[in-house]
């Protein structure tokens, strides 16, 4: 949108003086020929910034600006004088004005000045639109938690935003780790500093020292200037490093000594750089396993497990199916501007679906659902839901194939619900390690 801006001075010639020098900015302008007639056009029409006559008969510009300001608190202000001293300016800089112009003014300046009060103007409005949406997606009561496992994931999270503590969140793909690192931020005191996410996997491990320690101007080919790295633009707040078991061994022991020591040394530095940042870092993998298996730091595992959170799968928190998929339904068809709804038949298969894909599966389902949907009710044939594979020897609908297909279900919930230690989930399936192994082969099950 263009930006608008009221001119207020009871010389008419003066408004037209004003107006050509802020048009030729682009700007749009309205000229007003009395404080009345600029605050019937502020509630008429609106304005991002106003300059106004300080001396004009019946409402001076120190009234109107406070009259404009009770209406609208944040907007900028900016006083024309021909009379200008240190005592009158520091009286409208009280009052609330956003700068203040000699006559006869230069039009550069003037300019220079409108525009930094439109600038902040835009960034007032883009952060009132910013915690809008904060409040709307974080608030304790947008966050869909039907099952006991949810509400008692929740809570946890809840003690745990306020404090400095290093939070490792582990659990399937699609399982809603950056919402939980999310939630971390936006519930605890960072939340008006930066969240910065990085997706560890999507770069070389070359590149990915530089995206979080940043690099000094000529520290590689094209590096033509100095650039601060994530941990750096995060400071203050929290950053969130995804797909952390996915880092190499060299860059380990560099996050390591970043982690113990509070501070970064860019690419090509000399001189570290003390940040002051809550790590969030996130897996899919089961880091305990990796550790085991020589793939990943000890160290590091317990540097970054100081407050260790298991997602479940949405399979075992089959409660939150249904509410999730009728929140994706209100978003999805809002967007595309069409009423519709579930058939019964349809919230029977949501139900009934393995869901391996989980969270992220159910809302691509939800999308094409009502995509594809042909009038207001979204049905089974709707979603293309895929059918869950049946394991070795296909699904010949004999009691075998879904004795099979039972088993193997079995075992990847306690697999999950152990964290993906294998011991514990034997124990829990009442069956020796050697019997796990041996049925893990037999129906290709992963880990």
């Amino acid at each position: 949108m263009t930006p608008r801006v009221l001119i207020v001075d009871d010389e008419e010639r003066m408004v037209g003086v004003v107006a050509a020098a802020l048009g030729r900015a682009g700007w749009e302008c309205e000229g007003c020929a009395s404080g009345e007639d600029a605050l019937a056009a502020l509630e008429a029409r609106g304005a991002d910034a106003v300059v106004t006559d300080w001396k004009m008969p019946q409402m001076d510009g120190i009234e109107l600006l406070r009259r404009l300001h009770a209406k609208r608190p944040g907007l900028p202000v900016i006083l024309l004088t021909a009379h200008a001293s240190i005592p009158s300016a520091v009286a409208a800089m009280r009052e609330g004005a956003f700068d203040y112009v000699t006559k006869p003014f230069d039009n550069d300046e003037l300019r220079a000045i409108v525009a930094r009060a439109l600038e902040l103007t835009r960034l007032e409005r883009e952060n009132r639109w910013l915690r809008q949406e904060v409040e709307g997606r974080y608030a304790g009561d947008q966050v869909i938690a039907e099952s006991t496992r949810s509400r008692e994931l929740l809570a946890l999270v809840r003690r745990v935003a306020p404090s400095r503590a290093t939070v490792l969140i582990q659990g399937e793909s699609g399982t809603g780790k950056e919402l939980v690192a999310r939630l971390l931020h936006y519930w605890s005191e960072r939340v008006g500093r930066p969240f910065i996410a990085v997706n560890c996997k999507a770069f070389a491990e070359g590149v990915l020292e530089s995206e979080l320690f940043g690099h000094e101007k000529g520290a590689f080919t094209g590096a033509s200037a100095a650039r601060a790295g994530c941990f750096e633009r995060a400071s203050g707040g929290t950053l969130f490093l995804d797909e952390i078991g996915e880092i190499g061994g060299d860059f380990q022991a560099k996050l390591l000594r970043v982690l113990q020591d509070g501070e970064v040394l860019r690419v090509g530095g000399a001189e570290p750089r003390t940040v002051d940042v809550r790590v969030v870092a996130a897996t899919n993998r089961v880091l305990r396993d990796e550790v085991a298996a020589g793939r990943f730091r000890e160290d590091l595992y317990f540097r970054l497990n100081v407050i260790p959170i298991q997602l479940a799968p949405l399979r075992e928190r089959r409660e939150d199916i249904l509410p999730l998929a009728r929140h994706f339904l209100r978003r999805h068809a809002a967007d595309a501007g069409r009423p519709l709804a579930f058939t019964a038949d349809a919230e029977a298969a949501l139900l009934a679906h393995a869901w391996r894909g989980n969270v992220r599966e159910l809302e691509n389902a939800v999308e094409r659902g009502v995509v594809l949907a042909r009038g207001d009710a979204i049905t089974p044939e709707d979603l293309l839901l895929e059918e869950t594979p049946a394991g070795p020897g296909g699904d010949d609908g004999t009691l075998q194939a879904t004795l099979d297909r039972a088993t193997a279900t079995r075992i990847r919930d306690a697999l999950a619900a152990a964290g993906g230690h294998r011991t514990e989930a034997a124990r829990a399936l009442g069956i020796d390690r050697t019997t796990l192994y041996r049925l893990m082969k037999r129906y290709s099950l992963p880990g």
